[in-house]
């Protein structure tokens, strides 16, 4: 499944730009402390969080996320949009929290 077909079936927000929308996606991790989330999430991971400041960008980028999704209605601030867009990162942003996403993404990857 592809990131842009992610956001379609469960309806997401999309913080950054929709350039990047073409990712695979393979998994998902949930987690909030960024330590844990570095060695622990995979290549391909949705990784859900509610984490918003600009070290998940770093994050993302090291563990080769396909996205972040923002659970709970949480907002990304500007300058996390902006590394986000500069370092191809995808936002994501949902209503929902995190073990209703993943058990929607359980169905879906």
């Amino acid at each position: 499944m592809k990131v842009s077909q992610l956001i379609e079936k469960l309806n997401l927000s999309v913080f950054t730009s929709p350039d990047f929308e073409d990712r695979d996606v393979d998994g998902c991790y949930i987690g909030d402390l960024l330590s844990w989330v570095m060695g622990k999430a995979q290549s391909g991971n949705v990784w859900i969080t509610i984490m918003n400041n600009v070290n998940i960008v770093a994050v993302a980028t090291l563990t080769d996320a396909s996205c972040i999704l923002l659970c709970e209605n949480v907002k990304a601030d500007e300058s996390v949009i902006e590394k986000a867009n500069s370092q191809g990162i995808i936002i994501l942003g949902s209503e929902l929290n995190a073990y209703e996403l993943a058990s929607k993404l359980s169905g879906e990857i």
